[in-house]
This record gives structure tokens, C-alpha cells and sequence, in this order.
């Protein structure tokens, strides 16, 4: 089975193609081509993404990626078997442009449509491995294999991103049930507001990270003692002196006992913070950067690794741009009683194979709609409805 998968939910145009060949128990993923196109350097220039311009970029990049990528697999359309589309969530004027032109397609070539959850796609890309084995005889302990070895479900997936900030419980592939997830900014949003806030440009993720990742002399961190002070403040210990630098942040929602979280004081706390400050020295900001980060990573695991634990989970999961960052991934790995799998940073933000892979799944199960006319965006599409 050949698929061709359509990614519009936010400012990046994804279009990729798999072929899919499936053995006696599972399925193997071959990727035929994979093209991304970004529009990073417009949320430089412009500070962020704003949802009007980025449609009006996805219709200009649409024909131009789907010829790429039809060149890079050597195929025509003609042998494409299904096609599937993001349909949520995300920003609904970017999501149109997406379902309208997978539309069009499938009208005029004859080809299978499905819809695909954006959500989904970041969880099943963890499957992308060419020893990936999916077993559908399996229920309750369903299995998968990938590039860290066996995923056993349940499973907890955390997707963090600019847009998204949940926790997810996988009971198996295809039944999910959202535990938590943020009461106001994504956890990616926190860093793009706090990067702008200092000055440093966007995206705020990456710039934050490296910037967090410069030593300053005297400040010094060794992995064993990160380990410690996470493991005694995860305990409930929230007062112990354990920060690396002079400034000290909030970490909101830290001990409730809910799966939530909160960003909007973090990010009131850094304007604030730095409202004080007079001289803005690049150690300042060094300082500031590794707070900020050091502030998102711990509240994202404590509520993680809860979930982990009360939900009896055998894999700790991770999805969306921010699980790229090198903190979050080594001190979740470091703490986690269970094998923690994440994809290839690459991998963790917004692309066409996540869609190609959900896409298939969904095709399994039947999830795909004999009537196109009836797919529609949805901004505020839920994984578990």
C-alpha cells in the first residue's frame, strides 16, 4: 500500500510518502520521500505564527511540495492507494488548506481519503522503524517494536509543542484518553513568549536551549546531582535549594494532583523578572535561559512520571517539537522506571510521515470516510472523542 500524507495544522507543509508492506503480524514502513516545507524564516521576521499568513503560505507551497515529493518517490499519483490529511487539530485557516487540496486529489484521481488526528500522528510516529510490529490479535497488552526496542501498552504519551501540551494514556493503538493537559500557553508557546521577552528571537525553543546550554564558571551541574535534587523535589520537596543559577522561577502546578498544567505564570514571572533587571549581560540571559528551560522541564516530568505511575504505564512515550529538547529527553530517560521512546528530533515537530502512519492505522480500522465531502478541519479536534 502506498500512502500520501498532507500536514497543514500549523505553519510547516508537510507531504510525505510511504510504502507500506504487511507480513504475516505486522506491518513495514518503507519512506519513499519526505518533504517539509517550513516557514520559519516568516516567524523570524515576523515574531510567531499568525494563521492568515500561514494559509496563504500553505497554498503557495502545497503544488511545488506534493511535486517534490512525488520526484523524490518516482511516483505519479496514479499509483498512490490512499491519501490521508491532517484534519486537527491546530489552526483551522491553515487546516482548510490542507483537507481542500487532499480533497481535489482524491476527487480527481480516484483515491481513498482518510482523516488523521494531528495528535495521533505524533504518537504513532514512534512506530517508524523498519522493525516496527504492530500485532492486531494482541488487546490489552498490544506491543510495537521501535528504534529503543518494545512499547508495551498502556503506555503514557506526552505531546509537547508550541500548540499542544497533554498527557495521554495509549491504551492501545487507536484508543486514547486524555489525563491532562495545559489550562492556558502550551509549554513551546512559554518559550516563544519568554524568548521574545528577553530578546532573543524565534522560534524560543531552540534559541533558549542553546543559549541554556553555554557554561557559566561557578555554575556547574554534574548528572548525578541533576538526578538527586529532581528525585528529592519529586517526592514533594519543593523548598530545598537546588537551582544552578541566581534566578529562581516559578514551577506552576508542580504538586497539584491533577495531570494539568499551567504556563502563564511562568511566563508572568520572566517579564516581570526581568523588568528588575538593569544591566541585561549576556550571563544574565544565560542564567535566565537555563531557569526558564530548567522551569518547563521540571513541572512537564513530575506530571509525567505521576501519570506513569498511577497508571501502571510499561512505555513513557514522547511527540511534538519540544520533546526534541536534549534537557527534557536525558532527565525524563534518567528518572523513568520505564523505557522511555521518543522519535528523531527531526521527527518531533510537525511532518508528513507522523499523517502517513496514523493514516494507515486508521485505514485498518476503518476509520476512513466513504463520503470525502463529509471530512472537515476542525481546530479543536480531541483525540479521545
Amino acid at each position: 500500500m502506498k500512502i500520501l500524507a498532507i500536514e497543514t495544522s500549523c505553519d510547516d507543509t508537510g507531504i510525505a510518502i510511504i510504502d507500506v508492506k504487511e507480513n504475516k503480524n505486522s506491518p513495514d514502513f518503507t519512506v519513499l520521500s519526505n518533504v517539509i516545507a517550513s516557514q520559519v524564516e516568516l516567524g523570524k521576521k515576523y515574531g510567531g505564527v499568525y494563521p492568515m499568513m500561514a494559509k496563504r503560505e500553505h497554498e503557495k507551497n502545497l503544488p511545488p511540495t506534493l511535486k517534490t515529493a512525488l520526484k523524490q518517490a518516482k511516483f505519479s499519483l496514479k499509483d498512490i492507494d490512499l491519501i490521508a490529511i491532517t484534519n486537527g487539530p491546530g489552526l483551522e485557516p491553515c487546516l482548510w488548506v490542507g483537507v481542500n487540496f487532499a480533497k481535489d486529489l482524491s476527487k480527481k484521481w480516484n483515491i481513498p481519503l482518510v482523516p488523521v488526528n494531528h495528535i495521533e500522528g505524533h504518537i504513532l510516529v514512534n512506530l517508524l522503524n523498519k522493525q516496527s510490529a504492530y500485532n492486531p490479535r494482541h488487546k490489552s497488552r498490544d506491543s510495537v517494536k521501535s528504534d529503543k526496542g518494545q512499547i508495551l501498552f498502556p503506555a503514557i504519551m506526552l505531546v509537547v509543542s508550541g500548540g499542544h501540551t497533554q498527557i495521554i494514556l495509549v491504551k492501545k493503538i487507536g484508543s486514547y484518553q486524555i489525563l491532562g493537559e495545559t489550562r492556558d500557553d502550551a509549554a513551546g508557546e512559554c518559550f516563544d513568549k519568554c524568548a521574545k521577552i528577553l530578546g532573543l528571537g524565534y522560534p524560543g525553543g531552540p534559541i533558549i536551549e542553546k543559549l541554556a546550554s553555554r557554561v557559566i564558571p561557578g555554575l556547574t551541574r554534574n548528572p548525578e546531582s541533576v538526578h538527586k535534587t529532581l528525585d528529592s523535589r519529586f517526592r514533594g520537596n519543593d523548598k530545598i535549594d537546588r537551582r544552578p543559577t541566581s534566578i529562581q522561577l516559578p514551577r506552576p502546578m508542580i504538586n497539584t494532583k491533577d495531570y494539568d498544567f499551567s504556563f502563564s505564570g511562568l511566563k508572568t514571572a520572566v517579564l516581570y523578572a526581568d523588568k528588575k533587571v538593569k544591566n541585561k549581560s549576556a550571563k544574565y540571559k544565560i542564567e535566565m535561559a537555563k531557569e526558564i528551560q530548567q522551569a518547563i522541564v521540571d513541572v512537564l516530568i513530575k506530571k509525567t512520571i505521576k501519570a506513569v505511575k498511577d497508571f501502571k504505564a510499561k512505555t513513557l512515550i514522547l511527540g511534538g517539537g519540544v520533546s526534541a529538547n536534549t534537557e527534557l529527553r536525558t532527565q525524563l530517560s534518567k528518572i523513568s522506571h520505564v523505557p522511555v521512546i521518543f522519535p528523531k528530533p527531526e521527527l518531533s515537530t510537525d511532518n508528513g510521515l507522523m499523517i502517513a502512519i496514523a493514516g494507515y492505522f486508521n485505514r485498518n480500522k476503518k476509520r476512513a470516510k466513504s463520503d470525502i465531502a463529509r471530512i472537515s478541519a476542525d481546530g479543536n479536534l480531541r483525540i479521545d472523542e
